[in-house]
Parts: structure tokens; sequence; C-alpha cells
């Protein structure tokens, strides 16, 4: 383990075991759905119509297999009347595999305005995170072989990119300085200059 992924886990454990980071500001909080879980068939599920987010046959796929290796790890989050307010992709996932049933928690007392604000928000703020590269590399090196990265979601190429060890020798050095002096980047086809 490199020093900064070490460094890294030092400090997750220590965010993990400070409730108050993070924690928001007001002090009135929010009821918590998920302090209940239950189960409802899938057919009473009802998908939001208005829900933006897109879901491929190669995403559903990769859900499907997700599912059947490790079963099904988050509940559906709902509305009172059955709406699907986060989860679409895992329903169409486990109508596939021909479920019957899911583990829902249920949003109590939510607007419309706010169901439909959290639609939005709970596909859009897992995109703002990223990855660290170099501790995402040295996990897949050492699950690779005790493990089916595919279920990771990632391509075999992203995989090979990330958990390449030894790089050939080139011969030759690169100095990342002389790209300070450079202003502009002219185009090879078309000989138009783009700031760098």
């Amino acid at each position: 383990m490199t020093p900064r992924i070490a460094q890294r886990a030092d400090n997750a454990q220590e965010v993990a075991a400070d409730p108050r980071v993070d924690a928001p500001e007001s002090s009135h909080t929010a009821s918590w759905p998920a302090a209940v879980i239950e189960r409802r068939p899938l057919a009473r599920l009802v998908p939001y119509a208005r829900n933006a987010r897109l879901h491929s046959d190669v995403q559903i796929a990769q859900i499907m297999a997700s599912m059947r290796e490790w079963g099904w790890t988050q509940p559906i989050l709902v509305s009172e009347t059955n709406t699907i307010i986060a989860g679409h992709g895992r329903v169409m996932a486990a109508l596939r595999l021909g479920l019957d049933d899911a583990p829902v928690i249920v949003a109590r007392g939510w607007s419309d305005a706010k169901i439909r604000t959290y639609v939005i928000a709970d596909n859009r703020l897992a995109e703002n995170a990223s990855w660290d590269r170099e501790m995402l590399g040295a996990e897949l090196s050492e699950l690779g072989d005790a493990f089916d990265l595919s279920l990771t979601g990632f391509t075999t190429g992203e995989i090979d990119a990330m958990t390449i060890k030894n790089l050939p020798d080139l011969g030759v050095e690169y100095d990342e300085s002389a790209a300070d002096h450079v202003k502009f980047i002219k185009c090879p086809e078309c000989g138009h200059e783009f700031p760098r």
C-alpha cells in the first residue's frame, strides 16, 4: 500500500468515526426514510413518468449481473403511492431477472416538489464524485485474480489501463516544465491555434 493510499484510508476512518463531519448545519433534521425497510411486489411499483435518467440495456445487464452476485443491496425509494423515486434501473433489472418483490423505503410526507427534486438530485449527486485512480488501480490489481472484475462496471480495457504495473521504458524523458512555455497549441488538421 503506498503512503498516499494509507493516508486516505486513515482519513476515511477518522471521518467515519466522527458523526459531526459533513452534518447539516440546520437544526431541522429531515425524517429518515431508510428507518424502515419493507418488501413490496414489483408489480405495484410505478416508474416516475418524468424520470430524466436513462438506463441502457448494457447497464441493465450490468445491474442484473450485480444482483445475481450480491443479491439486492439497495432498497428502492418510493413515494407513499408507490411511485419510484430512486431505483428505476434496479427495478428494471429485477423484472428481467423474474423477481417478484423488492425491498423498499417509503418517503413519507414528501411533497410533489420534494420528490421531483430528489429524483434529479439522486442521479446527479452520484455523478459529482470522482475516482482516486491510484487507489482504484490498487484495488483492481489486488482483486484481479480473486474475483470477476467485469462486475464492477468497468470495461476490460479500463481495468487493464488502471492495473498496468510495469510500463516499457521507451528511452524518452518527458520534461513537463517544457509545456509551461507553450501558449497555443496548433491543430495539425486545420491549423487553428487553441489557447493552452
